[in-house]
């Protein structure tokens, strides 16, 4: 299942060099993890960084994100690589903060991510739960496709890479403050359009 996060990653520059890797785990050759560690490592663990804020935490939750991968290649196929990797080393450093935070309570930059999209996606079942639903996916995938590009990055980044706004501003050049109007008009528009397709009960 394609996710969200395939916008930050190019077919025409990554496709051929990602099949040949993936053809490395169907062959079951353990050089696929190494060339994935090289092409996707600073990548995965700067994701990982972002929600868990835990230089050990984060190089764990890569492994175990490797690990995942040699598991789950084949049967899957994966058509973007780096989606694919980053969504799994997504979910296990979000299961893994949410483990940590049962035994400490308190605010912090993952509650103000997540808080920012209840605040557009209230769902029963939990935000990342929904984010991850596949009719969900779908949507978003569309919604992102109409976003001017500026303004699609960095709702990815945030939401799906977890990163600050501090580091999100400095990136782009510009101002926190428009970064966080760019973020408030994207989710505006994102409710709106899950209200539209009856998605939030």
């Amino acid at each position: 299942m394609r996710q969200f996060i395939v916008y930050l990653f190019s077919k025409e520059v990554f496709c051929l060099e990602d099949s040949a890797i993936v053809a490395l785990y169907w062959q079951r050759q353990e050089t696929a993890l190494s060339k994935t560690q090289e092409k996707y490592g600073r990548r995965l663990y700067g994701t990982a960084q972002n929600i868990l804020r835990d230089d050990e935490d984060s190089k764990e939750c890569v492994n175990d994100a490797l690990f995942k991968a040699w598991q789950a290649i084949p049967p899957s196929r994966p058509e973007l690589l780096g989606a694919f990797l980053v969504k799994i080393t997504r979910n296990l450093a979000i299961n893994r903060w949410k483990a940590k935070r049962a035994d400490k309570r308190g605010g912090d930059e993952v509650d103000l991510l997540l808080s920012e999209l209840q605040d557009c996606i209230p769902a029963a079942g939990g935000v990342e739960d929904m984010l991850n639903a596949a009719a969900v996916t779908e949507i978003i995938n569309e919604y992102l496709q109409s976003l001017e590009q500026t303004a699609r990055v960095i709702f990815v980044l945030r939401y799906f890479h977890g990163e600050s706004l501090g580091d999100i501003s400095r990136r782009f050049q510009m101002n926190e403050n428009n970064v966080k109007s760019i973020l408030f008009r994207a989710r505006k528009k994102l409710k709106a359009q899950l209200e539209k397709e009856e998605v939030i009960v």
